[in-house]
């Protein structure tokens, strides 16, 4: 025989809020058992950070520079084998 899940879960009463001073309490204690790093682990973590934060912004700009590169190219390619300026550098039927 098999126990469904009304049987197998007892009735529980629903869960009473926590006051203030009884959470502040529970906090002080999970801070407790932290195991919280050295001054030079503190320092290597800090400047591994730095490091590949410094590596992905110059990663990320040549990707920027890259792309705006191309859509100028792209743009100036198509935009040029339209139509054709003035020689005042204006454009046929446009108003200034």
């Amino acid at each position: 025989m098999t126990q469904t899940d009304a049987a197998a879960k007892p009735d529980r009463e629903p869960q009473r809020r926590t006051g203030p001073v009884t959470f502040v309490k529970q906090v002080v204690g999970e801070l407790r058992k932290v195991r919280w790093p050295t001054r030079r682990e503190l320092i290597t973590y800090t400047i591994v950070v730095m490091v590949f934060v410094v590596i992905m912004v110059g990663y990320i700009s040549l990707l920027d520079f890259g792309f705006g590169e191309a859509v100028t190219w792209l743009y100036g390619t198509v935009g040029s084998s339209g139509e054709a300026t003035q020689p005042g550098g204006e454009m046929p039927g446009v108003p200034q």
